[in-house]
């Protein structure tokens, strides 16, 4: 099982995490120093099934029903056609790339709704997600297949690289791998 931290640079926050595959699909939990905890439970499809996302004041609670995703903040429903959540935690980096399955050279289109600050306000978003590739790195054991994905905004075409091994983000725009106490779930 994964724990490591993870360092928000923006906010020079760290976000202490573990994450587990389980009989039913992942899970990982996740604090970060300013107080807002992410749970991100995935199923065996790595589709977001439940994801609570809580912070000094405000919480969202949701996931993917069907074709669309359904959340509550506050006291209200809101509810969009879209594959996810995106938010500022490296969980959803992990749960999107592994749900899209793309091959090397693949492209694909989501729909996601963007949370963001401790006030986790909600965004509709359409990103491009591409597999470059995957390369292994040796390490003490086995290889390690490291996936580099290519990330496109649809809206303003700004482009960034997030590259994922197993079920940890080594490196994305903003996020730094700074401590991880055991190698990542493949």
């Amino acid at each position: 099982m994964p724990r490591g931290t993870y360092l928000h640079l923006d906010g020079g926050l760290e976000e202490r995490f573990q994450c587990a595959p389980g009989a039913g699909g992942w899970r990982y939990v996740g604090e970060r120093s300013d107080g807002v905890r992410t749970d991100l439970v995935a199923d065996t499809r790595w589709r977001q099934i439940r994801v609570e996302l809580a912070g000094p004041e405000w919480r969202i609670r949701g996931g993917v029903t069907g074709r669309d995703l359904v959340w509550v903040r506050g006291d209200t429903e809101h509810q969009a056609r879209a594959v996810g959540f995106l938010g500022e935690s490296p969980a959803f980096l992990v749960a999107l790339s592994r749900t899209l399955d793309l091959r090397p050279g693949e492209g694909a289109s989501v729909r996601l709704v963007q949370v963001t600050g401790p006030s986790l306000a909600t965004l509709t978003v359409d990103r491009r997600w591409r597999l470059i590739g995957v390369t292994p790195y040796e390490t003490e054991t086995d290889p390690l297949p490291v996936a580099s994905y290519e990330l496109t905004d649809l809206a303003t075409g700004e482009v960034a690289p997030v590259h994922v091994a197993g079920d940890v983000v080594l490196d994305a725009p903003g996020i730094e791998l700074t401590d991880l106490e055991s190698p990542p779930n493949l």
